[in-house]
C-alpha cells in the first residue's frame, strides 16, 4: 500500500507539469502559481488551523527560516516552473528538473562544506553532460555557441531554488507538525507571490475562464499540492526516506508518457541519451549518500 502511495504522489507531481504546459495560453504562469496555492490553502486550512494555532509560538520564533523556506519552495519554485513551461516542452523541463539531486549535492558542498567523493564528482560531471546534451538538442559540437532558452533558464533556476530549500530543511524547527509546516509555508509563499500576481494582472494577462482552466487549478491545488505531499510523507513514515527518495526518479518517466499522450510531444533520441547520462550521474552521486525530500 505504501508503494502505491508513492507512485500516486509522483504521478500527481508529474501531472503538474502537464497542466502547466497544457493551459499556458489560458492561465498566465504567475496567476497559476498564485491560485494553485490559494486554493490549496482553502482546502487544507480546516484540517491544519488548530495545529497552527497550537504551535503559533514555535512558528513565530522560527519565522526567519520558515520565510526563507517558503520563498524558495512555494514562491520561487512554482513561479519558475510555470514560467519555464510557458516557453519549453514538458519533456525538456522535466528532464532538466531531474537534475535536482545533483544540485542538492553541489549546494551542500558550497554552503555547508559537505565533502564530495570522487564517485560523486564523476556522477556530477556525467549528469551535467546529459543536461547539456538535452539543451543543445543532442549536438554537443554546438556547445561553444550554445544559448540557453528562456525555458531552460527558468527550469535551472527552479532546480537551484529547490535544492537550496532541500538543504536548508535541516534547519526546520523540531516538533513542528507537518500540517502546520505546510500551511505556514503556503501562507508566506502566497504573500510573496502576490506582488508579482498583481503586476502580471496590470500587464493585461488574466485567466481565460473555461472548464479546463478551472479544472487545472483544482487539480494542481488538490492533487499536486495537498494529496501528493500527504502521500509522500506517509510513505516516508512507513518505509523511511532512503527508500522513498528513489521513487522521485519515476517523475520524468510519467511526465514524458503523459506529455506524449495529452500534448502530442515527441520523444527524441537526444532525450533518451541525455536521460541515460543524467540518471547514471544521479545514481553515482546519490546512491547511499544523499537523503532529500521533495515536494511539487
Amino acid at each position: 500500500m505504501h508503494y502505491l502511495l508513492l507512485i500516486f504522489a509522483v504521478l500527481f507531481w508529474s501531472g503538474n507539469f502537464i497542466v502547466g504546459r497544457g493551459i499556458h495560453n489560458d492561465i498566465p504562469p504567475i496567476t497559476l502559481a498564485f491560485w494553485r496555492w490559494a486554493v490549496a490553502l482553502l482546502i487544507i486550512l480546516p484540517f491544519s488551523l488548530r495545529h497552527v494555532v497550537h504551535q503559533r509560538d514555535l512558528i513565530l520564533r522560527n519565522w526567519k527560516i520558515l520565510t526563507l523556506l517558503a520563498i524558495l519552495s512555494v514562491t520561487n519554485f512554482s513561479m519558475f516552473i510555470y514560467m519555464a513551461l510557458k516557453s519549453s516542452t514538458v519533456t525538456n523541463t522535466v528532464l532538466i528538473n531531474s537534475m535536482i539531486p545533483i544540485f542538492i549535492v553541489l549546494v551542500s558542498w558550497m554552503g555547508f562544506k559537505e565533502q564530495i567523493t570522487l564517485r560523486q564528482a564523476i556522477g556530477i560531471v556525467i549528469s551535467l553532460t546529459g543536461l547539456m546534451f538535452i539543451i543543445v538538442n543532442g549536438n554537443l559540437s554546438s556547445l561553444i555557441s550554445v544559448r540557453f532558452g528562456k525555458g531552460d533558464m527558468w527550469t535551472i533556476s527552479a532546480g537551484l531554488s529547490w535544492a537550496l530549500y532541500s538543504v536548508l530543511l535541516r534547519k526546520c524547527p523540531m516538533g513542528l507538525n507537518p500540517l502546520s509546516f505546510l500551511t505556514t509555508l503556503i501562507i508566506i509563499g502566497i504573500f510573496f507571490i502576490l506582488p508579482f500576481y498583481i503586476w502580471e494582472i496590470s500587464t493585461g494577462k488574466t485567466i481565460n475562464f473555461t472548464q479546463a482552466s478551472i479544472g487545472s487549478i483544482v487539480y494542481v491545488a488538490l492533487f499536486s499540492s495537498i494529496l501528493a505531499y500527504i502521500f509522500w510523507n506517509k510513505a516516508i513514515q512507513i518505509i523511511g526516506a532512503n527508500k522513498t527518495g528513489i521513487f522521485i526518479h519515476l517523475m520524468p518517466v510519467f511526465s514524458i508518457i503523459l506529455a506524449i499522450i495529452f500534448l502530442n510531444e515527441g520523444l527524441r533520441e537526444y532525450h533518451v541519451k541525455g536521460t541515460i547520462l543524467i540518471f547514471t550521474g544521479i545514481f553515482l552521486t546519490t546512491a547511499g549518500k544523499i537523503k532529500f525530500q521533495t515536494r511539487r
